[in-house]
């Protein structure tokens, strides 16, 4: 199952603002394959994502963005980095989470994206640009 048939055509932010857990902003650089996971509350998707290891998704950088904080309990024991910035969800043109970007630095351009259902699809969706 394929969330979507292909990425839109858009650039990605280098940079962006945002806030993380302990309330610190904090002024973030995507280095390296990125993906980009957005998350909401009442998601059940979103909860597997938050509650998986840090390798569920293969060697990719991760960050799990909101557009605002929950007070879900597995928001606050994810080992995911868990940061929130509404501002970077609108520079990647994410709209309706649960949704996941593949940033590629070198070319600032998105390359995948797709709905979450969970790691394990995710994963799956994003393993030919691991390689």
């Amino acid at each position: 199952m394929h969330s979507f048939d292909r990425p839109r055509e858009r650039s990605a932010p280098r940079h962006y603002l945002a806030t993380t857990r302990s309330g610190e902003e904090i002024r973030g650089e995507i280095v390296g394959l990125t993906l980009v996971l957005a998350v909401k509350e009442n998601c059940r998707g979103c909860q597997d994502v938050l509650e998986s290891p840090l390798d569920a998704f293969g060697k990719v950088n991760t960050l799990v963005v909101a557009a605002q904080w929950s007070s879900e309990p597995w928001w606050s024991t994810s080992q995911h980095p868990l940061i929130v910035s509404a501002s970077l969800l609108r520079d990647l043109d994410v709209r309706w989470p649960p949704m996941y970007v593949l940033v590629d630095p070198v070319t600032q351009r998105v390359v995948s994206e797709g709905v979450v259902f969970g790691p394990a699809q995710v994963r799956e969706e994003i393993a030919a640009y691991l390689v």
